[in-house]
């Protein structure tokens, strides 16, 4: 502010005028014209800057917070099979309303902060523990960021949540070695139920086509002894009328079994006379 009278605001600001503590007017980049104190006064939030919170994890967000170290009160969370992740993340997050922003937030940082912990938190109560660290990973991202919105929305905020960074879900470090063994013990289990689910279906598949061949089989022989019979029969039929005998009496039967004995030890080029 020039003189108490002239201000300039930057390009990646608007201008919020207040007279005695009330809004007068929103004003775009440039220089402008104003009332001297007490009468008017001018906020210039950076509306077009793009804010991150990291939660979980110390960064450059808040002063005071060095970058890399762990925060278990804030990242540590129950799920919803009752086990324990350790998660952090970042908000990610610009103005999208500046008279909201300026009037509705007092500490809009710690604002953002604790609805976004609190939002994780709902999620991660109704979640089991192995999609939040294996496919989950986006969903829970989404839905977060849906969530955190329409929180700060219900505040009137004034606050745009551009994205949420989903950076890193594990078993706390104190259990994690023995988590992983027990991934690698359940993995190794699925892998040996795989297998053995294909043996068995192989073997079943094998058995099925087995018997399906053997009732072939019994059902083709069935066939031939049917056929053969008939035949038989048929043949009968024609030797007892050719030599005037009761098909099914005990001479004729004696006859034809001798007439194939015969025809067993001849060949074929072999004449036979018969004398009556």
């Amino acid at each position: 502010v020039l003189g108490g009278i002239f201000y300039r605001v930057q390009p990646d600001e608007q201008g919020v005028v207040l007279r005695f503590g009330k809004w007068v007017e929103t004003t775009p980049p440039g220089l402008h014209f104003k009332w001297p104190a007490p009468i008017e006064s001018v906020v210039t939030p950076k509306v077009t800057r793009v804010n991150r919170i990291l939660i979980g994890v110390q960064g450059s967000d808040l002063p005071g917070r060095q970058s890399g170290r762990d925060i278990p009160e804030e990242s540590l969370m129950l799920t919803g099979d009752e086990n324990i992740v350790d998660i952090d993340y970042q908000v990610v997050w610009n103005i999208g309303d500046v008279e909201q922003f300026v009037f509705n937030l007092a500490d809009p940082v710690n604002t953002i902060r604790a609805v976004s912990e609190s939002a994780m938190r709902e999620i991660i109560g109704r979640s089991s523990l192995a999609p939040i660290l294996n496919r989950d990973r986006g969903v829970i991202a989404q839905e977060l960021e849906e969530l955190i919105q329409s929180t700060l929305d219900s505040y009137n905020s004034g606050v745009n949540i551009v994205r949420v960074n989903f950076d890193r879900a594990d078993p706390p470090r104190e259990v994690i070695d023995s988590f992983r063994e027990v991934q690698a013990a359940e993995q190794e289990r699925d892998r040996l139920q795989r297998q053995a689910d294909a043996y068995a279906n192989r073997v079943l598949a094998e058995a099925r086509g087995q018997a399906a061949q053997t009732l072939e089989q019994s059902e083709a022989y069935r066939a031939v002894e049917e056929i053969r019979g008939a035949a038989d029969a048929a043949a009968a039929a024609i030797y007892a009328g050719a030599y005037n005998v009761d098909p099914v009496s005990v001479e004729f039967y004696d006859f034809t079994r001798t007439m194939q004995a015969y025809g067993d030890m001849i060949s074929d080029d072999t004449t036979l006379v018969l004398t009556t």
